[in-house]
């Protein structure tokens, strides 16, 4: 009897160290949303409705100073002014939602003044020093708790999907002639590693501050993270696993933007459950990995030469029209696609409405399309995420036992209820599946 009870107490033991999934729900807020116009721009008081979702919210997004290196405010005038200070109105958040962590992030593909600066910082001990000691005192001077290090690190180059004989082909073109994107990738990978250990060595002195790491999409992480390396350093690794298809990096080919898995005849690596396997095969526990769900869908105008039924991979011709929200070509908020979606009347000298394909295997994600008309203009062709792809996604972090999602990000989702009466339900789907 005593040997059966102290075999209890020693599973009781080992269940209380382990590590268990905390189902983070992070929650990024891309300040230029305050100057979009009409109805999609948000005010800090529009994250109200979401927060009670959030465990995480992420202010997007800090940058780096060319000169010096510091870490400063995108724009003073909205972040810190007397006038805004939208810092101090998000992290007053806090007040309302006490468990909420409300945190800065720095990049995030956001701060395009002389990008090669990111890489430069990693090169020099006197810049790193600079950025990590600036970075801790903007983030405690305006309550935030903690550091998001959405590193701008190189993308790597599209690849167009190709028949068999053209990949044996460009195998053959590609074994005589390589072009690097980062003819540093080791000393980067060293200084993003070093400069990861200095930013949490300064947080670690100042009470519940914490570090995150965001993959940003098209970063090759075998080439620039170090998991071993940092992944004790940082509270959780954020993996942005969607625009693996773009308008601007693949204008001549619509294809899935963020599938879970691999679609046929695609590259394996190019998905959520590759990049899950590269972190967790490397050694990062599962419950520091959160998955990135977007709140946007990625469209490409159709032409003549594009199949009718515009089943992806399908032939494109550059962006799609902008959105009346957003107003930039070749992305669309969900609310702008769900717009789309509801036309039924086709009143006169209004183009059809989208067509919606989902998936029934659950592994690809969503799309919706308009063939062009008999001049070849008109055609439509847009991949995105909807509740029912979020959920799934949330259900397959579930099942990796995994840390979280984080929705990337706030502003796109429908915010406002136009679709349907609830607000934020990207976020909600994510959640109630979680």
């Amino acid at each position: 009897m005593k040997a059966l009870i102290a075999f209890v107490a020693a599973l009781a033991l080992v269940a209380a160290n382990t590590p268990t999934p905390v189902n983070k729900v992070v929650c990024y807020y891309d300040s230029r949303s305050y100057v979009r116009e009409s109805q999609a721009r948000m005010l800090p008081l529009d994250l109200d409705p979401a927060l009670s979702f959030c465990t995480h919210l992420m202010y997007g997004y800090a940058g780096v100073h060319p000169d010096t290196y510091k870490m400063v405010p995108l724009n003073e005038n909205l972040d810190v002014d007397r006038t805004h200070a939208n810092y101090r109105a998000i992290t007053n958040f806090k007040g309302k939602y006490p468990s909420l962590k409300p945190m800065l992030a720095v990049g995030g593909d956001v701060d395009t003044e002389d990008p090669q600066k990111y890489n430069l910082l990693l090169e020099s001990p006197q810049a790193r020093t600079a950025f990590v000691n600036s970075a801790v005192l903007l983030a405690e001077q305006h309550g935030f708790e903690g550091i998001d290090l959405a590193w701008q690190f190189p993308k790597i180059k599209p690849k167009k999907i190709r028949s068999t004989w053209g990949s044996i082909w460009h195998g053959i073109k590609k074994t005589f002639a390589t072009t690097p994107v980062d003819d540093k990738e080791t000393e980067h990978r060293e200084g993003f590693t070093a400069l990861v250990r200095e930013m949490k060595q300064a947080l670690s002195l100042k009470p519940n501050m914490q570090l995150s790491v965001t993959i940003l999409p098209n970063v090759n992480a075998s080439i620039y993270i170090d998991v071993p390396a940092i992944i004790n350093h940082v509270d959780f690794v954020n993996l942005e696993s969607f625009d693996y298809t773009t308008p601007q990096r693949n204008p001549k080919e619509a294809d899935y933007t963020a599938p879970i898995y691999t679609p046929q005849n695609r590259n394996e690596l190019l998905n959520a459950n590759a990049a899950v396997n590269y972190f967790t095969q490397a050694g990062a526990p599962a419950y520091k990995i959160v998955v990135g769900i977007a709140t946007f869908g990625r469209t490409w105008a159709l032409d003549s030469d594009s199949e009718i039924a515009g089943v992806p991979p399908i032939h494109a011709n550059g962006p799609g029209e902008a959105g009346p929200y957003t107003k930039t070509e070749g992305l669309l908020s969900y609310p702008e696609v769900c717009a789309k979606l509801i036309n039924p009347n086709h009143q006169k000298g209004m183009r059809p409405h989208l067509r919606k394909v989902t998936d029934p295997s659950k592994r690809f994600g969503t799309y919706a399309f308009r063939v062009p008309d008999d001049n070849g203009e008109g055609g439509f062709w847009v991949s995105y995420e909807d509740p029912d792809t979020a959920a799934q996604k949330a259900a397959f972090v579930k099942s990796r036992g995994l840390g979280g999602v984080s929705i990337v990000d706030l502003s796109m989702d429908d915010f406002r209820g136009l679709c349907t009466s609830d607000k934020y339900p990207i976020l909600r789907a994510a959640k109630y599946r979680l």
